[in-house]
This record gives structure tokens, C-alpha cells and sequence, in this order.
């Protein structure tokens, strides 16, 4: 996929906002397919005109996966909060013209969110919101669909969208073993589920090792 197709698509989307109905492009993927770069490379080109807001600021707290007993499954659908979710990107579609929109971060060092670290401009007339889940129609994720105009699915060959995802968990402190472990146990189950929402996306784009956008992102 040419890269400056990708922004001139983006570029569209942006010009198609009004100040009362603000653009939505999400890209997903499953974990370790680039998508978080891409969405960071788009927001930077647009200088401005987009803000990027990750899904990943509604993981649920640490002590809140341990409650629930879920934390050898962080990632999983159940460990977010979904409707929080939707119902900041409800906010976002339509600005208040005085208020800037704070939403949330993933701090990866510390494996926790941190809430109000995003600002959204009222002026910003796209939002680019990345993430694994948003195409699943299943409740009650199904919301989030219906809130973006376009989803764009990124894909990666699997054994480099692995050997990728290694890597990153390793950069953020698990010894190799751990990091294998966790991938294979967690994150390509996660992979396999989004796999399946692929039909739903607007666009396919299809990385091949030496095109994908390089780590840390999604």
C-alpha cells in the first residue's frame, strides 16, 4: 500500500469534518502488525488537522485484572473497558467548540494507563484511534464500530508480527522466555480474534516484513 495514498485518504477524511461532527479513523490489527506506528506516522503528517487517541488508555488497572483474575490474560477483550471507550469517542465526534477533550495513555514502562494524558483540541477535525478490538461485534464492543467513518486493518506476515512482538516485551523488561511465553500463550489468541473482523474493515493493508513500520508500537 503507497503510503501517500494513505494520507491523501486520511487528508480527506479530515476536510470532510465539521465543526460540529469530527472525523473518526480507527486502525487495528492484530498485536504486532504496525498499527500503532502508522497511526502515529498519519497524525504526524497531518501537522495539526488529527490527534491520536489509543484504545490502549482503557486497559483496566493492574490491581483490577489481579482482582478479576485476569492478568496472565492482559489484552484480552475482558481486560479493557469498552464502554468507556465508546462513550469517549461519542465525546470526540462531537466537540464542544470551547473544551478540549482529555483522554487516556498506556504508560508501557509501567503496564498501567494514566487518565487525562491526551489532549484533543476542539479545532482538531480527525481523531486516529488504534487498537486491537474495533471491529469485534460482539457486545459490547459492537458500539465502537458504529462511532468510526473509516477502520483500516493492518496485517504483517505472522512469523515476523511474532518475532516483533517478542522483542517489544523484552524492550519493556520480560526476559525472553517470559516474553515467548506471554506472545504465544496471550497475545496470538488476541491475534487469532481479531483476525476474524478482518472482512469488516473498509481497507486491507497488507505489510510485507520490509515495508512494516518499525517497532515500538502496536
Amino acid at each position: 500500500m503507497d503510503p501517500q495514498h494513505l494520507l491523501s485518504r486520511a487528508r480527506r477524511l479530515a476536510a470532510s469534518a465539521a465543526p460540529t461532527r469530527r472525523r473518526l479513523l480507527g486502525i487495528t490489527g492484530p498485536p504486532g502488525a504496525g498499527k500503532s506506528t502508522l497511526a502515529a506516522h498519519i497524525v504526524a503528517e497531518l501537522a495539526g488537522q488529527a490527534a491520536l487517541v489509543p484504545m490502549d488508555g482503557f486497559h483496566l488497572a493492574e490491581a483490577e485484572l489481579h482482582r478479576l483474575g485476569r492478568t496472565d490474560r492482559k489484552g484480552a477483550p475482558d481486560t479493557f473497558d469498552p464502554a468507556g471507550y465508546a462513550a469517549l469517542l461519542t465525546r470526540l465526534r462531537s466537540p464542544d467548540p470551547d473544551t478540549a477533550v482529555y483522554a487516556p495513555a498506556f504508560d508501557r514502562r509501567v503496564e498501567e494507563p494514566v487518565a487525562g494524558s491526551i489532549p484533543v483540541a476542539p479545532g482538531v477535525p480527525l481523531v486516529v484511534t488504534e487498537g486491537n478490538y474495533l471491529l469485534l461485534d460482539s457486545a459490547p464492543w459492537a458500539r465502537v464500530r458504529d462511532l468510526l467513518d473509516e477502520v483500516w486493518y493492518v496485517e504483517l506476515d505472522g512469523r515476523e508480527r511474532v518475532r516483533r512482538l517478542i522483542g517489544r516485551h523484552e524492550r519493556f523488561g520480560r526476559p525472553r522466555a517470559d516474553a515467548e511465553r506471554f506472545v504465544h500463550a496471550s497475545d496470538e489468541a488476541n491475534a487469532r480474534l481479531v483476525a476474524a473482523t478482518r472482512d469488516r474493515a473498509d481497507l486491507v493493508i497488507t505489510f510485507t516484513p520490509e515495508q512494516a513500520p518499525p517497532p515500538p508500537g502496536g
